[in-house]
């Protein structure tokens, strides 16, 4: 617990330092300062809104999966709303699902073509969330990165919940139509 807390208070610095320097008010900062608080906040509470469908993707997940192979419970995706502790948790929010969808894969028949388990695209997502922090270009692009990886995270999960939801199959009924030779 401590680390995440060391991480979250690191996190927290990068978030107000460009309050405080006005020098580093490049990358996204910069945007919010030429486009104006009214259009940025309808951008953030639709950014807000699609995390909230996110983490009911997640935990929706996390339900289906076998209390055996869940490595966490479902309602703690909702962390990621905790500010500016979210940038250190998703990453064991993200971690703890794809463990828990590899594990239910070991022995759910349903998931035996999942070609991975979210660790890239997540773990990618979460990383460069980190990055993006960074008050110039290279924070820019990270947040280009941090999206694409989310949304292609995010499609992984809902393909597990499809698979995971889909109906069993059924055991071939033999086939009656057929006259005896």
């Amino acid at each position: 617990m401590s680390f995440k807390l060391c991480a979250t208070l690191l996190v927290a610095v990068g978030l107000l330092y460009p309050f405080s320097d006005p020098d580093a008010r490049s990358g996204v900062l910069a945007s919010v300062w030429q486009t104006g608080w009214l259009p940025v906040s309808a951008v953030v509470l639709a950014f807000l809104a699609a995390v909230g469908l996110y983490c009911r993707s997640l935990q929706r997940c996390l339900e289906q999966v076998g209390p055996a192979a869940r490595a966490a419970k479902p309602a703690s995706v909702w962390l990621m709303f905790l500010l500016p502790y979210n940038f250190v948790e998703d990453f064991f929010i993200v971690g703890n699902v794809s463990r828990s969808i590899r594990a239910e894969a070991a022995t759910n028949a349903r998931l035996a073509g999942l070609a991975g388990f979210g660790f890239v695209s997540g773990f990618g997502w979460c990383a460069a969330q980190i990055v993006s922090l960074l008050p110039n270009a290279v924070g820019e692009l990270a947040g280009g990165v941090a999206l694409l990886c989310w949304g292609v995270h995010w499609r992984l999960v809902a393909k597990v919940n499809r698979l995971l939801s889909a109906p069993a199959e059924r055991a071939a009924a033999p086939d009656t139509s057929r006259s005896p030779p």
